[in-house]
């Protein structure tokens, strides 16, 4: 994924590879090379949300300019 590629947008790639191969219409070269991509593609995006993650953490402030981690909640029904 480049850099530059908002998240939203590599993650519609990344689910257009996965309907592809869930459709079973390609060949098996084909089909490893989507997977490949998509693979890469997904680890590409998971560094990415952890890199998020982490700065809102970093952000989430306690008492006089202090800051405590705290973790992310999940969107109700993502639990």
């Amino acid at each position: 994924m480049k850099k530059s590629e908002p998240f939203e947008k590599g993650l519609d790639r990344l689910e257009g590879i996965v309907r592809q191969l869930e459709a079973g219409e390609k060949g098996l070269e084909e089909s490893l090379d989507l997977f490949e991509t998509g693979t890469s593609l997904a680890k590409d995006l998971t560094s990415r949300l952890e890199e998020v993650k982490h700065r809102v953490e970093v952000l989430i402030k306690q008492g006089e300019g202090k800051f405590k981690a705290e973790p992310m909640k999940a969107p109700q029904g993502e639990e």
